[in-house]
């Protein structure tokens, strides 16, 4: 009885939001046609009716037999064994459309209104309930482009660690900000492994720890001078890239291949040109007064190209990015060996 109410209060609800411009009629309704028709009964409450609109057509019908009809009709075998109920809108041009289709097999019930599906099970003991919203699966496209935001942290190696604190170019790690903007695209190979490559801008920042520190350029390389004259309130070296990447990944967990579920993997190498560099020291006076900056825009013989490795790993709609220099950050004997190292999440 439930289902019947629902179908019923479909109805309405379709009956007045359609009443302005379209009719809506039942199968079960009385038709009223002016044109010679044919009705053909059969079982129980099987009928077929046979519309023609000219003497001609219905000689040519007495020729047809039901078999020759129905193959004409090219419909296929319906081998469902429950109830089905349709209710369809009629609009004036003709058209119709489908609006509530109940399907009753047993303790199942399959309830379609518009792209939402409700299923009822009522075989067990306990009713179950569930509802499909008919939102399409996503699909894994042999070839998409698509754009990321790589937000990190920077930090360096030196030797194969990090420097520590006693060294004047330690970097602190809150601070060191690495932003990088990459338009990509992704080639399907085959199916859960994909080949992306694309390019993007990096803006990195390497924040000293000892604040006290200016890094400036001098005749023979880059050097870290303590000024004890002023109040040190920031210091660091930036630096930005234009940069093409090239990944393999491989999606263990959507079968869509949309690496919004599951677990993905992917690395590849990357290569950069610098764009820009730049040192900037911010500081006060001795008695706290003012604050000033100094800026030194000469790239502090930073490496005009930068090559690595990227990995990324992905779980969920989370996804976290690594990316290590291969080369270092100054030109050989310009300044300190390091090698530059970024975790960080992409947007």
């Amino acid at each position: 009885m439930k289902k019947y109410l629902l179908l019923f209060c479909l109805m309405a609800v379709v009956q007045v939001a359609f009443a302005s411009n379209l009719t809506a009629y039942s199968h079960l309704t009385e038709h009223k046609v002016s044109k010679d028709s044919v009705v053909i009964e059969f079982g129980k409450s099987g009928k077929v009716v046979i519309i023609v609109d000219s003497k001609e057509d219905f000689e040519k019908l007495k020729l047809m037999n039901i078999n020759q009809i129905i193959s004409e009709l090219d419909l296929e075998e319906n081998k469902e064994t429950g109830e089905l109920t349709i209710v369809e809108i009629k609009k004036r041009d003709g058209s119709i459309k489908e609006v509530v289709k109940v399907y009753e097999d047993g303790g199942n019930t399959e309830v379609k209104v518009g792209g939402m599906r409700v299923y009822v099970d009522e075989s067990g003991s306990n009713t179950r309930v569930k509802v499909e919203t008919g939102a399409k699966k996503r699909s894994d496209p042999q070839f998409r482009t698509y754009f990321n935001l790589d937000l990190g942290i920077n930090n360096y190696l030196e030797n194969g660690s990090f420097p520590t604190s006693d060294n004047p170019y330690a970097v602190k790690g809150w601070g060191s900000w690495m932003v990088g903007l990459n338009w990509m695209a992704s080639q399907r190979i085959a199916k859960g492994f994909h080949w992306d490559f694309g390019v993007g801008f990096q803006f990195n920042n390497f924040k000293f720890e000892n604040r006290d520190f200016q890094a400036i350029r001098g005749e023979e390389g880059i050097g870290f001078i303590q000024r004890t004259d002023v109040s040190g309130f920031k210091s660091k070296i930036s630096a930005s890239y234009l940069t093409a990447m090239t990944m393999f990944k491989l999606d263990l967990g959507g079968s869509d291949g949309s690496s919004d579920r599951g677990l993905h993997l992917a690395a590849g190498p990357y290569l950069g040109y610098r764009l820009g560099g730049q040192s900037k020291f911010v500081y006060r006076d001795l008695d706290g007064s003012g604050r000033r900056k100094d800026k030194e825009n000469t790239g502090l013989y930073l490496q005009n190209l930068r090559y690595g490795v990227r990995g990324e790993l992905g779980i969920g709609r989370v996804k976290f990015f690594t990316t290590y220099d291969l080369n270092e950050l100054f030109q050989d004997g310009k300044g300190p060996a390091l090698n530059p190292i970024t975790f960080g999440v992409i947007f």
